[in-house]
C-alpha cells in the first residue's frame, strides 16, 4: 500500500489512487475561528489605522465617516476630519490591505507551485524588472500614469525574458527556472544602479528610492481604480484554482495522475502571480518580505492545505501591511519607507520561523 501524506494536507495517494482525507470536526471549527478572528483583528486594525497618524480622528468616528457615505446618520464630526479619514487615509488603508493580501497569495502561489519554502514573488526578477521599468520613466521624465504602465510593463518583460531561458536551452525543469529568476533579477539590479547613477541626485534619484523602498504615500483612489483589475481579476482566478495546487503539491507523476496539463496549469499560477506583482509594484514600489514571511505563518497556524492557507494567508497579508504602514506614519515625524521597516520585523521573523520549523527542514 503506497501512501503520501504532504503534512496535514488532506490529499493523499492510495493504491495509486488521489484520495480526500476527511477532516475531524474539530479541524473545521478551529479553521472557521481562526477565519472569523483574523478578519475581526483585519477590522480593528482598520480602524486604528484610519484613527491615527498627524491629526487624530476619534475611533468610533472613522467608521462612521465612512459608513455615513451609504447611510445615513449624525453628523457629530468636523470637514477637516471627514478629509483626512476619506482623502488620505482611506485610500492607502485599503491598498494596503489589498497589496498585503495579493503578495501573500502571490508568495504562497509561488513556493507552492516549486515546492520550495524559500520561493518568493521576487524569484521571476519580477519587482527588480517592474523597478527598472519606473526608474525608466522618472528618468525620462514621464508622468506618473506612465510610470505606473512602465512598472507593469517592466515587470512583465522580466518575466518573459525568465521564462524564455528554460526553452531557449531545452531545460524546463523547477531549478532551470529558479535559476533563471535570479540571473534576471541579479542584471534588473545592476541596470538600476545605472538608472541611479546617472539621475538627477535632487529630483529623481529621490524618486527612484521611492520605488524601490515602496509607500503608500502617493496612493490615491484616482491611482487605484486603473490598476485594481489587474490585481482582483488574478487572485480570484487563483482562489478559484488553488485546489490544483494541492495536486501539483503531490508531485507531477500524482497531479498526471488525475488528468492536470503540469505546463497549462503552471502556466495560469505564475502568470497570475506575476500579474499580482507587477501591478501592486506599479501602486507602491517594491515591497519585500511579505511574500515570504506571511505564507511561512499562516503555513505554521492552519497547515498547509492550500484550500484553507490562502485564505488565511491573504488576511494575514492584509493585517500585516496595514500594520507595517502605521509604524511608517507614526514613529517619526518623517514617513518611513515600507521596505525599511518590513525589513527590519521580516528579517527576524524568519529567523524565528525557521527556527521553528528545523526538525520539519532537516
Amino acid at each position: 500500500m503506497k501512501k503520501i501524506k504532504q503534512n496535514r494536507n488532506n490529499l493523499s495517494i492510495l493504491n495509486g489512487e488521489i484520495v480526500l482525507e476527511k477532516k475531524n470536526i474539530f479541524d473545521i471549527f478551529r479553521y472557521h475561528g481562526i477565519f472569523l478572528f483574523s478578519l475581526a483583528l483585519l477590522f480593528i486594525v482598520l480602524g486604528i489605522s484610519l484613527a491615527i497618524g498627524q491629526y487624530t480622528v476619534p475611533f468610533r468616528d472613522t467608521f462612521r465617516i465612512v459608513f455615513s457615505k451609504i447611510f445615513t446618520m449624525d453628523n457629530n464630526w468636523d470637514n477637516i476630519q471627514e478629509a483626512v479619514v476619506m482623502n488620505l487615509r482611506l485610500p492607502r488603508t485599503i491598498a494596503a490591505i489589498i497589496i498585503g493580501a495579493a503578495l501573500a497569495l502571490s508568495g504562497a502561489t509561488y513556493q507552492s507551485i516549486f515546492k520550495n519554502p524559500m520561493v518568493s514573488p521576487d524569484l521571476l526578477g519580477v519587482s527588480a524588472g517592474a523597478s527598472v521599468g519606473a526608474a525608466t520613466a522618472i528618468l525620462l521624465s514621464q508622468d506618473s500614469a506612465m510610470i505606473q504602465l512602465s512598472a507593469f510593463a517592466g515587470g512583465l518583460i522580466a518575466v518573459a525574458i525568465t521564462v524564455t531561458i528554460p526553452r531557449l536551452i531545452r531545460n524546463q525543469s523547477t531549478i532551470v527556472l529558479v535559476l533563471s529568476g535570479i540571473v534576471i533579477g541579479s542584471l534588473m539590479s545592476s541596470i538600476m544602479n545605472i538608472i541611479k547613477f546617472v539621475a538627477d541626485t535632487d529630483t529623481q534619484l529621490a524618486e527612484i528610492t521611492y520605488w524601490m523602498m515602496g509607500s503608500f504615500a502617493k496612493v490615491s483612489f484616482n491611482a487605484m481604480i486603473p490598476i485594481l483589475p489587474t490585481i482582483l481579476l488574478p487572485m480570484i482566478i487563483i482562489l478559484l484554482l488553488r485546489y490544483r495546487l494541492n495536486v501539483l503539491s503531490l508531485g507531477d507523476n500524482e497531479a498526471k495522475t488525475l488528468g492536470i496539463n503540469l505546463s497549462t496549469t503552471r502556466g495560469i499560477f505564475i502568470l497570475s502571480s506575476t500579474l499580482i506583482t507587477a501591478s501592486s509594484v506599479c501602486l507602491s514600489g517594491t515591497i519585500g518580505w511579505v511574500g515570504l514571511v506571511i505564507p511561512h505563518t499562516a503555513r505554521m497556524i492552519i497547515g498547509s492545505d492550500n484550500k484553507r492557507m490562502l485564505p488565511i494567508a491573504m488576511i494575514f497579508g492584509g493585517i500585516f501591511m496595514l500594520t507595517i504602514d502605521i509604524f511608517c506614519r507614526t514613529l517619526t515625524s518623517a514617513e518611513l519607507m515600507l521596505g525599511i521597516l518590513t525589513g527590519v520585523i521580516g528579517a527576524p521573523f524568519f529567523i524565528f520561523i525557521l527556527f521553528k520549523q528545523r526538525r520539519q527542514m532537516q
